[in-house]
């Protein structure tokens, strides 16, 4: 009786280990099998999701900031950046504030830009400016063919120097530059202003485009260059930089 017992058990235990052996290989089995059947049966918009997710990988996050009146422009030059789309037809003012990212590559170094749109109504004030300081950059607005919104450009200055870091990236923009015959504000005004104030100064056009990639560019630029110890070094000036780009948008083609 203790012999079969023994026995029994003897069989019990390699049959155990065996039946182990076969449980492990079915499972690896059926995991691979699983493994290819999921990635076939990935719907188009998941694995498009996991591509942009792979492609927005970044080395340095930033967060700017769109500030200016009403109607100047700022969610128009958001989406001409963000999806090289132009917003014509009805305007709609933004409510509180809008987020978008996208990222940029800057010297083989990715660049995550958080942008935040932000409305320019005075009723909405108190909410943006909570806003102001956690920002690394701020992109400042004037309508070329609106005087009024360039005229506010010193009290929104005003609350940039008394909300926001005293290191942030300032830049003026005076938007619609395409506008030609409306023009209400010449460039030189836009110049003056800005050297006045020390900041970065550029026209754009959210409709054609024109200079709007140099504007997020040029202060994703600036602070990769800061968050890598080179502030000081002279390596880099924004203002420099945006003067530089755009000489050579209007330089005429050579001719040999």
């Amino acid at each position: 009786m203790d012999c079969d017992s023994g026995h029994r058990r003897i069989v019990r235990v390699s049959s155990k280990k065996r039946n182990n052996g076969e449980v492990n290989v079915n499972r690896s089995c059926r995991n691979s099998t699983a493994s290819v059947n999921e990635e076939e049966e990935i719907d188009p918009y998941t694995r498009r999701r996991k591509e942009s997710l792979k492609n927005n990988a970044c080395d340095i996050c930033i967060k700017v900031m769109l500030l200016g009146d009403s109607g100047v422009g700022k969610t128009c030059i958001l989406m001409r950046f963000r999806d090289g789309l132009f917003l014509c037809g009805n305007f709609i003012s933004t409510v509180g504030v809008d987020f978008r990212t996208k990222v940029v590559s800057v010297d083989n170094t990715k660049v995550k830009l958080q942008i935040w749109d932000t409305a320019g109504q005075e009723r909405f004030r108190s909410v943006t400016h909570a806003y102001y300081r956690d920002a690394h950059a701020l992109l400042l607005l004037y309508d070329v063919t609106n005087k009024t919104s360039f005229d506010n450009i010193r009290a929104w200055l005003g609350e940039i120097r008394e909300y926001a870091q005293d290191d942030v990236v300032i830049m003026l923009l005076g938007n619609k530059a395409d506008c030609g015959s409306e023009r209400a504000v010449k460039r030189e005004e836009g110049e003056r202003l800005a050297r006045e104030y020390s900041v970065a100064f550029m026209e754009t056009s959210a409709k054609s485009g024109q200079n709007v990639e140099l504007a997020f560019v040029a202060v994703a630029r600036e602070l990769k260059y800061r968050q890598n110890g080179q502030r000081d070094c002279n390596k880099f000036n924004v203002q420099d930089y945006v003067r530089e780009q755009t000489q050579k948008s209007h330089c005429p083609p050579c001719t040999t």
